[in-house]
């Protein structure tokens, strides 16, 4: 089992930015983020690997940026240029290779007003 605490969300005007942070139980191979925002289906953002290799939605790219600490087993995801339509639960994901076993954190909300 992994436990993940998600923490740096929050109110933001258009613009503006904000940086999430999830913390791991313990290390895992890959670590990411997803949203959903109400009334849509969870979508993913951004993942990376334990090697550093990444993955961004189209609707991130240039925007947001991912990384992680390995050795504190922390993922982080800089969000620039936020717009309203980022507004959405985030969620840290964890799964280890292969997908199998995968695991999600409570929840963060980001709320972006004009």
């Amino acid at each position: 089992q992994v436990q993940l605490v998600e923490s740096g969300g929050g109110l933001v005007q258009a613009g503006g930015s904000l940086r999430l942070s999830c913390l791991a139980s313990r290390s895992i191979f890959s670590m990411g983020w997803y949203r959903q925002a109400p009334g849509k289906q969870r979508e993913l953002v951004a993942t990376i690997t334990s090697r550093g290799r990444t993955n961004y939605a189209d609707s991130v790219k240039g925007r947001f940026t991912i990384s992680r600490d390995n050795a504190k087993s922390t993922v982080y995801l800089q969000m620039n240029s936020l717009e309203p339509e980022d507004t959405a639960v985030y969620y840290c994901n964890a799964r280890g290779v292969g997908g199998f076993d995968m695991y999600w954190g409570q929840g963060t909300q980001v709320t972006v007003s004009w």
